[in-house]
This record gives C-alpha cells, structure tokens and sequence, in this order.
C-alpha cells in the first residue's frame, strides 16, 4: 500500500539554492533529493573552502536571456546579508583575488551552517529519495517518490524546482528541474556548458600538449568582456581562471583572444634591455615576464635574432604585437564533465522576478541554476543561489500567510 504524506511546501534540490529557500519557506517544508548528502556542489566548490559569494557582486556578473531579471533577489539578499549569516554562525572566513570569500576551514561549515537553518525553520529534509511522477491538478502537485524501498506519494500546495543543471553528472546533475518545467508550461532555453575549460585537436593541441602544466596571466576574451586572470596550458588545451570565465561568451567555431602580456611590460622590457644587455638572446629576457618554456615556445613560433641587441624595432613590435593578440579557435569545451555551471535554463520570461515563481502556474516556484541566470566564477553563482533561494523562500511564507 502507498503511503501518503501530506506537506505545505516541497522543495527539489538539496542544494545551495534548495537549502537557502528551506530555511525561509516555513514549518512543514519539505525537501528531497537523491543523494546521499545535501550540498554536494557545496562541498567540492573552492578546492573544499566553498568561494561562498564575492564582495563585488554586480548584476553586470550575470548572463541571462534578461539581464534584468536577476537584479531584484540581488539588492533584496545581498553579499552582505549572507556573510552577515556566515558570521553569525562563527565560520572563519577570508577575502582571496577580486573580492572572493572563502571559509578558513572546509565548505562543510556552509552546509552545516544551511542545515542547522532548515531545522530552525521546522523543514524537513529526505535523502536518497527518487523524483517518480509529477502532477498538478490545479489547486495541488502530486509526487510519486520512492524512498527506502518504499513508494510514497506526497501533496503539497507549493513546489520549488531547485535541482540545478546538467553540469557535473558524477555528482548527480540531470535534467529533471528543465523536464519538469516543460511539463507544467514553462519555456526553457538553449543549455550548454559554461565556465568550463576548452578542447583543442589536431596541430595546435599539439603545440598546446608541450606547455601542459604552465600557468600564466593573461587576459581572455571571447565574445563578451575580457578577463584578467591566470590562463593553465592542459593535456587538452586551455583552462584556467580567465579561460573559464571567456569560456560562457563562447560558442563554436568562434575564436579567443588571448594577451599573453596584460601589463604591456614586455615591450618596454625589450627594448630596455637591449640597450643594456645586448649580448643576452631574447629568451632570456622574455622569460623574466613569462614562465620560461612559454617565452622559448614564442619564439619558435616568432624566431628573433640570437642576440637581443640585434632585434630591430621592427621585430620586437612583432614580437609584442604576437603575445598581446594571439589568437585561437578551440575545437570544443570539456563538457558537463567538468563544466561548474550550466549556461541557459527555465526561461525568466516565466517566472516573476521578485519571487520567483512561475506566472501561470499557481504555486511553482524555479530558483538557483535552474533558472536561466548564470554568474562569473568567484562566487557569484553561490550568490544567486542565496538570493534566489530568499526570495522565493520568503514570497512562500508571505503567500502561506495571506
């Protein structure tokens, strides 16, 4: 026989943005998910300290098919109300590169931080629990659920697709927020992979392979804004801060640009030292700005006199010219493997921007990334997560309330 449950509020998605939206939905919520533990992006993110948000967190970070859309939940549930709450629960934090905050000790202190919260709150959270069929008759959803060998169907009056996208399918993506989502009405839009390493083939995968393991500044553009950060020469081709974040302006077939010398101080160095140290090659020169087996392999590609002193202008200007535009096309990107976010997603033209939930069907509700709404690396994705997850958490207990 199937048991029944009864609940005010189901979440979908023990994650950053299910988590978030728990703690401010009510007694009786309820939230599901099929792993074995909440948080697990959570868990991973940061190298395990968890970049929890970023102190520069400005709508102009997100991309969306409305860039509009993100900025209510953003000023309503800021960086600073969540660092407020990370304080409050006494977890030891610092601020890294471009305004990025980390925990001292491990990214579990944020989930036991989110968990310590939902119990606050009187939710209730079910693990290793499979999402069967979904329906709405109008007035409530409907759930078939399986959890502990057992089938239970569960009602509620209000349901929140919180379980993400398609990035990282070993830590249990899939795209069941997007299905369900299509199934009640809502559009979703184009999905592909973002802030994720590229792939290259061929000839310059080769040339790539001879710098794995080099790392670099440089500055990084697809097409969209340029970046500033460190650029890591991979087995496959290119990864790194910087190429991660170009990585979401790219789409296939197109090129990026990379200066190899963000500063400008090549050049100038160059000619410099040419007057000084004319009887030292290029190279050695070269490699007091850039890692040395990146200095040797430019000038394979841009062969210079052997001698510093007899470079022309001509041949440094070329020479500078080829480290501040160099330019590539990647054959591809490493995929939802690796992928951290998932560009695209339920349509924000369906949903209201203040609490998040869907226009024309009462009582669904989209948050974290789900929603189309995708943020730069450093923090911000966790961001909307937060801000997302508050809004419709607290338009859901004002509605339980009315």
């Amino acid at each position: 026989m199937t048991k029944s449950t009864r609940v005010p509020v189901v979440i979908l998605g023990a994650g950053a943005a299910g988590m978030m939206c728990a703690a401010h939905a009510g007694p009786g919520t309820l939230v599901l998910d099929h792993a074995k533990a909440p948080g697990e992006k959570i868990r991973i993110s940061g190298g395990g300290r968890c970049n929890f948000t970023n102190m520069q967190c400005d709508p102009e970070a997100f991309l969306s098919g409305n860039p509009h859309f993100a900025k209510s939940a953003l000023s309503r549930y800021t960086q600073w109300d969540f660092l407020d709450l990370v304080q409050r629960h006494g977890i030891p934090w610092h601020e890294k590169t471009l305004g990025q905050l980390f925990c001292d000790r491990s990214a579990r202190d944020i989930i036991d931080m989110l968990r310590t919260e939902m119990e606050r709150a009187g939710a209730e959270l079910w693990l290793r629990t499979e999402i069967g069929e979904v329906s709405h008759d109008g007035t409530q959803f409907r759930l078939q659920v399986e959890r502990e060998g057992r089938r239970q169907t569960i009602t509620c009056d209000r349901l929140v697709l919180a379980t993400g996208g398609l990035s990282i399918p070993k830590m249990g993506a899939s795209g069941l927020a997007y299905r369900l989502a299509r199934q009640f009405g809502l559009p979703v839009t184009e999905t592909r992979p973002g802030l994720v390493p590229f792939t290259f083939s061929g000839a310059p995968l080769e040339a790539l392979k001879a710098l794995a393991g080099v790392s670099t500044p440089a500055r990084v553009r697809a097409d969209g804004p340029a970046f500033d950060e460190a650029l890591l020469f991979t087995h496959r081709g290119l990864s790194g801060p910087a190429v991660l974040q170009a990585s979401s302006y790219w789409r296939e077939g197109q090129s990026v640009t990379i200066d190899l010398d963000p500063d400008g101080a090549v050049l100038p160095a160059l000619r410099a030292a040419r007057g000084t140290e004319g009887r030292r090659g290029p190279a050695t020169v070269l490699g007091r700005h850039l890692p040395a087996r990146l200095a040797q392999a430019v000038l394979e590609d841009a062969p210079l006199p052997a001698r510093l002193g007899d470079c022309s202008d001509r041949d440094l200007d070329v020479l500078a010219a080829r480290l501040s535009d160099w330019r590539v096309t990647p054959a591809g990107t490493e995929g939802y493997r690796t992928a951290e976010v998932t560009l695209g997603g339920i349509d924000t033209g369906a949903l209201d921007s203040k609490t998040m939930a869907a226009r024309d069907v009462p009582g669904l509700y989209a948050i974290g990334e789900a929603v189309d709404v995708t943020g730069w690396l450093g923090g911000y994705n966790f961001q909307w997560a937060w801000s997302s997850g508050w809004a419709a958490g607290h338009a859901i207990t004002a509605a339980r309330r009315g």
